[in-house]
């Protein structure tokens, strides 16, 4: 048996299954600041890694919130790797705040100073990535209608790496230990070495 639906029409399960099947995904934990100076800080499931050269990343928003808007006003933002360690504070800055509220205080992180851009690093997170905003615009839906999902693509200008993640030049993805996201409510994943396998490209 095979359980098929459309979406429009309803799945007709407990849970949504759609991101549930896309995953894990990679965590897009992005800090931003305001035109006025404003810290905001908050995680994207939508978020992944789209071009080498130069290096881009994207994260879409189910509508524009503080982060897309804080990016559309100042074109800047910075990815910050969410850990295992960190899973409890990356989690604590996706509540549901006014503007107003610093999620770096609100998580209790330490934000450290970028080098090419306004908005602060996380300074506890192994890696970030200092963006500059490349495009920003509505999800279109098949007919072409706008949705409210805000997807916004920023190439990486300045990479921050712990050096302990770097293994005479090899960066070392499970030593970060980052955390992914599944579906459900509130399912997260680890990566191990017993699940890696190494697969080459074809000559």
């Amino acid at each position: 048996m095979i359980h098929s639906y459309e979406p429009s029409k309803g799945h007709g399960l407990r849970h949504d299954p759609f991101n549930a099947i896309v995953g894990p995904r990679p965590i897009g934990w992005i800090s931003t600041v305001n035109a006025e100076g404003q810290r905001n800080l908050a995680p994207y499931s939508f978020f992944n890694a789209f071009n080498y050269t130069p290096p881009i990343i994207g994260f879409s928003s189910t509508s524009l919130k503080d982060t897309a808007r804080n990016i559309r006003d100042t074109g800047e933002f910075v990815w910050n790797l969410a850990t295992k360690d960190l899973a409890e504070a990356m989690n604590a800055s996706c509540a549901m705040v006014p503007p107003e509220v610093d999620e770096f205080d609100l998580a209790g992180l330490e934000a450290i100073p970028s080098h090419r851009v306004k908005p602060p690093r996380v300074r506890s997170s192994p890696v970030s990535f200092e963006c500059r905003l490349t495009q920003q615009f509505p999800l279109l839906a098949a007919d072409g209608t706008e949705t409210p999902a805000v997807m916004t693509f920023g190439e990486v200008v300045c990479v921050h790496i712990d050096d302990r993640l770097l293994d005479d030049g090899v960066y070392q993805t499970i030593a970060a230990d980052p955390i992914l996201r599944g579906g459900g409510p509130g399912d997260y994943f680890t990566l191990s070495e017993a699940a890696k396998f190494v697969m080459l490209r074809p000559l």
